[in-house]
């Protein structure tokens, strides 16, 4: 089969950094799906494993978390699905990825795909889906439906990957009024489009930028990037109590003292944890990947595909994260077809 893939992690400037390889298919077994890969997207952790990860002598490393396409073949003990079926999923990081013809995922953490949505589009929202969905709901604990609150959500770096849909799930699904940061006009733009009902810049003091638009603090805080740079700010805007909630990787320590006066809580999200410890509810991103297709279905939430990279080659897919690491990067990055 094609794929794509590495065997020293090289500087996305390096054409050996991603190269066009031929590798032999994966077999099923167990409760793996083999699925036929029709699109996939580019995540800030893929260019992270790409830098980073050293494989074995001689071997090739495969990675990509984000992937739509056919379910080819099951393993004699799948229950969910069958040959045939349209299937989304952001996959484990442990196992080789989404660039390639073919990928191997166990079936517990794969959903249906939204009808409603072709193969790139919906590419792009699985891993994003999983975090955003995980950190609203069972990391800061925020409550679904429509009622009366006061509660107030500030997302820093709403324009992102995870920004996109965290800020489509909070202001439609909840009751939270959203405030989401971004620094450019068309990056302001995407966020108010999305439902944000107030944007922010963070390249301003966030305390300020509240102040600015009438609100004294926020009840949480979903950091998605540079949190190490705004972390004093982050907790001078919550409220006593508040709630704040990590997706990145800090470059420096953070001095999480500064959360005892006002008893804030620390919250960290990483969507793989699930398939990582092969944990007990493993099963509920199948869960919720199909109930996020039935949302897009409805019209609730759209999909946060804004880039087209063409098909799926190193040459696109070097281009995709040279635009990822660059830092200006909003929505997804999706790519189709070998």
């Amino acid at each position: 089969m094609k794929a794509i893939a590495f065997q020293s992690p090289l500087p996305i400037t390096d054409v050996l950094s991603l190269q066009d390889v031929d590798l032999p298919a994966p077999q099923v077994s167990g409760r793996d799906i083999l699925v036929d890969v029709k699109a996939i997207s580019v995540n800030p952790v893929d260019t992270k494993v790409r830098a980073s990860r050293q494989p074995q002598p001689g071997q090739w490393a495969v990675i990509g978390w984000d992937a739509a396409g056919v379910v080819r073949a099951v393993g004699p003990e799948v229950t969910l699905f069958k040959p045939g079926d349209r299937v989304w999923y952001a996959g484990d990081i442990t196992r080789p990825g989404s660039y390639a013809e073919q990928q191997l995922v166990d079936e517990r953490i794969v959903g249906f795909m939204p009808k409603s949505l072709d193969f790139d589009q919906a590419a792009a929202l699985p891993l994003t889906a999983i975090t955003a969905w995980e950190l609203l709901f069972d990391r800061l604990g925020v409550a679904p439906g429509k009622r009366a609150t006061n509660e107030r959500l500030l997302i820093v770096g709403a324009a992102g990957g995870v920004g996109s849909i965290l800020t489509q799930l909070a202001s439609r699904l909840t009751s939270l009024t959203v405030i989401g940061t971004a620094s450019r006009p068309e990056t302001r733009a995407w966020v108010k489009e999305l439902g944000a009902h107030h944007v922010i810049d963070h390249s301003q003091p966030l305390s300020e930028e509240l102040k600015r638009i009438g609100i004294p603090d926020v009840t949480h805080v979903a950091s998605l990037n540079n949190t190490e740079q705004h972390f004093t700010q982050v907790v001078q805007s919550l409220a006593p109590q508040g709630k704040l909630a990590l997706i990145d990787d800090p470059t420096a320590p953070l001095d999480i003292m500064k959360l005892k006066g006002k008893s804030i809580s620390l919250h960290w999200e990483l969507m793989f944890t699930r398939s990582l410890f092969k944990t007990a509810d493993m099963v509920a991103q199948h869960h919720l990947l199909t109930e996020v297709a039935a949302l897009v279905d409805a019209g609730v939430i759209r999909s946060t595909a804004a880039e087209q990279m063409g098909a799926i080659s190193a040459a696109n897919l070097r281009r995709a994260h040279a635009l990822i690491e660059s830092g200006k990067s909003r929505g997804k990055v999706v790519l189709a077809g070998f």
